[in-house]
């Protein structure tokens, strides 16, 4: 009779083994890596959630090859990848709240301000921050929100609409032109301060991670809300930048992120055809978030996100 097939313990099945043990050991210390030249450290960061992706093909190659050393060795990388991002896959909402909030980045060349309007009052919100607002866009807005929020600010590109009472709103100077808008909210549960925020952009370029305008504008914000130091917060709008990128630690390290502490899954927002990491974000500070969502896509490139705020007893 023919010989069975064995797995084998050397041969080609080295490289695959050594893939799984590189991609254990970057899970394991991409904190590790610096910060400095080209940001790469936030780059990875944020992109850390699609390591998984190498886990199949080298589970197949090992397969295909027989090779057990390489199967054992991949067991590190998914014990690891599943330690690190697992509970982010399991449902965390529970009943409740005191009211909904959404945010969108609604994309400063959208040809259908009526229609993403009508989209984004499908989630009923009670609280509603608006960036990449324009001066062609803006008056549409204000229009088509006009009987369903009373009470709204803006100015220049963010705005903030409201079922109940605005209180000293007013701009927050973390850019020469407005990128970011704060407000106390009347709530039958008392005042709530709220932020809206849309930091400047990133790119990927040859020289790589380009974030030093959103790292100083964010600074900015971060020392504002310090000395602010309102009792309950919510902070809504598009960070351009992922609650898992270190450069964000001046906000995440303060508030929590409503989609990591209530949400289900990554709740990637961006870009909406395809989204590969969450810089749209809502992120509370001396209240609960009881359930995070995204919405469905508008004409925007963003996905709107949305959560259920509890404030009794906060």
């Amino acid at each position: 009779p023919p010989p069975r097939p064995r797995f084998r313990c050397h041969g080609r099945g080295a490289l695959t083994s050594s893939c799984s043990i590189l991609l254990t050991l970057l899970l394991l210390c991409h904190g590790w890596i610096p910060n400095t030249h080209g940001r790469l450290g936030s780059l990875l960061d944020t992109l850390l959630p699609w390591t998984a992706l190498a886990i199949p093909p080298l589970l197949v190659t090992a397969l295909l090859r027989r090779a057990w050393p390489a199967l054992a060795a991949l067991a590190l990388p998914t014990l690891v990848w599943t330690t690190l991002f697992g509970p982010a896959l399991a449902p965390k909402s529970v009943p409740g709240g005191d009211l909904t909030v959404v945010s969108h980045n609604v994309n400063q060349d959208n040809r259908d301000p009526q229609g993403t309007v009508r989209s984004l009052l499908a989630a009923r919100p009670d609280v509603l921050a608006l960036q990449e607002l324009s001066p062609r866009t803006a008056p549409a807005y204000q229009r088509a929100l006009a009987s369903s929020y009373p009470y709204h600010y803006y100015e220049e590109t963010v705005g903030l609409w409201s079922t109940y009472p605005l209180h000293n709103a007013r701009a927050v100077p973390i850019m020469p032109w407005t990128r970011s808008v704060r407000a106390t909210v009347d709530t039958p549960e008392g005042p709530l301060a709220v932020y809206v925020v849309h930091l400047p952009s990133v790119r990927v370029t040859t020289a790589g991670f380009t974030t030093r305008g959103r790292d100083e504008a964010l600074g900015r914000l971060a020392a504002h809300v310090g000395s602010d130091n309102p009792r309950r917060l919510v902070m809504m709008g598009d960070f351009n930048g992922s609650t898992d990128d270190r450069a964000l630690q001046p906000l995440t390290t303060a508030m929590d992120s409503a989609q990591s502490t209530a949400g289900h899954g990554f709740g990637f927002t961006w870009p909406s055809a395809f989204p590969i990491t969450r810089i749209d974000e809502i992120l509370t500070k001396g209240v609960e978030a009881t359930s995070a969502w995204t919405l469905p896509a508008t004409t925007s490139d963003h996905l709107p996100v949305a959560a259920r705020i509890a404030l009794r007893g906060s």
